[in-house]
């Protein structure tokens, strides 16, 4: 038999029986769909993941209180009893770090903007340095961004996101526009640059204002990020940048010999080392449901061929008998139970695929296609059917043709 010819036979069986056809693909879809719908959330992600992160560069790194990401309840009560890192620090690491090339420093907290008779609440309002924007690559897209005297003198000037423009100022020029912030005056002299939504929450809703003025309305012994930029970018001048700050913030902070930094200090690397941990887990727990689903299909599929042996005894006979080999039997079953599988595995790309747009449309999570998981899930969805299909299969090629012949239609 001709492989083209086992195939059409395949798909005419597929299409004659529908239902069946389609609770026998059904695991097989899900598992496929299943594997490729979190590849492609966990591939998005660790897009957007590094993008942001190397928004700041390879040659940055950061000194807070604590680390971004905390995984348990106890390190977070153990990093809460810190001291805070206070801008008498920032000011200690930015006038005696040699091998820090740039320094900046942040607070951050949400609160309300009002403008005239609209206002926005919840909204993140940045206390920073007037390096920071520079330094976080935020581009500006309209008017100004900080300068030392507005640091200096801890003047009324504020960056705004696009929603608050969009929101507040109705689209308007916002250059000059005086906007409340909690309650204090300030006069936009900059516009950044839209980002968009990240899991359905914006990442324009946003205010800054020189952390100088920042404190005088929320405070000076609030924990701050302090954010170094080495003078290359390079390992080893990140090395030296980030050892160099780490001891001098020790001294500042009297930490003493031996024991443990009091701060966290953190590089690009260690945010995708952990993202990657986390993401991995992930793609296991997918890759496990996944193993399951795909192993119940390829026991359905097994069974439905079986019945189609059963279905076929006398077709079988016949075939025999006018002098098709053992081989050829044991080949079209195989090749039937194959495309069986791929179909269903063809069909769980297409579904995970629109699963995975559908919660990046509904939730703004980043997804990504991977063209090896696609590759990936169909290369498995047809080894199912083959190893499933062995059973069958040989069980069709053994038949003797006379008792075969005998079979009723």
């Amino acid at each position: 038999m001709e492989f083209k010819e086992a195939i059409k036979i395949a798909l005419q069986s597929l299409w004659a029986n529908k239902l069946r056809s389609i609770l026998t693909l059904l695991g097989v879809v899900i598992g496929v769909a299943s594997v490729i719908a979190v590849v492609t959330l966990v591939n998005g992600a660790n897009v957007y993941v590094a993008s942001k992160i190397n928004k700041y560069g390879a040659d940055t790194f950061t000194l807070s209180k604590q680390p971004q990401i905390i995984t348990s309840y106890e390190q977070y009560t153990a990093f809460q009893k810190r001291k805070n890192i206070l801008f008498d620090d920032y000011l200690f690491l930015s006038e005696h770090c040699r091998h820090c090339e740039q320094i900046g420093a942040q607070q951050t907290t949400t609160g309300k903007i009002v403008f005239g008779t609209q206002s926005s609440t919840d909204t993140v309002i940045r206390g920073q340095t007037w390096a920071m924007p520079e330094m976080q690559n935020l581009n500006i897209v309209q008017g100004r961004g900080f300068t030392p005297t507005d640091d200096d003198h801890g003047a009324h000037v504020a960056l705004i996101g696009s929603d608050i423009q969009e929101n507040l100022l109705k689209g308007d020029d916002p250059i000059g526009k005086e906007i409340r912030v909690d309650g204090v005056p300030y006069l936009i002299v900059g516009l950044g640059e839209k980002q968009g939504k990240t899991l359905g929450q914006s990442q324009d809703n946003w205010v800054s204002v020189p952390l100088s003025a920042y404190q005088k309305t929320y405070g000076t012994q609030k924990t701050l990020t302090v954010y170094a930029k080495a003078g290359a970018a390079t390992a080893d001048s990140l090395e030296l940048a980030s050892d160099e700050a780490r001891q001098l913030l020790r001294s500042q902070r009297h930490d003493p010999p031996g024991a443990p930094d009091s701060f966290t200090l953190e590089t690009s690397d260690t945010f995708v080392g952990l993202w990657k941990s986390i993401s991995s887990s992930f793609e296991a727990v997918a890759v496990a449901i996944a193993g399951i689903s795909l192993v119940v299909g390829g026991i359905v599929i097994m069974n439905i061929m079986l019945v189609s042996v059963t279905e076929r005894t006398r077709e079988i006979g016949v075939r025999k008998a006018l002098g098709a080999k053992r081989g050829d039997i044991l080949l079209q079953f195989l090749i039937e139970s194959a495309t069986m599988a791929l179909a269903g595995g063809a069909i769980g790309v297409i579904g995970g695929m629109g699963v995975a747009q559908i919660v990046t449309v509904l939730l703004g999570f980043p997804s990504s296609i991977a063209l090896w998981s696609i590759l990936a899930g169909l290369l498995v969805a047809g080894s199912v059917g083959i190893f499933f299909g062995v059973y069958p299969a040989r069980k069709a090629a053994d038949l003797d043709p006379i008792v075969a012949l005998r079979s009723e239609m």
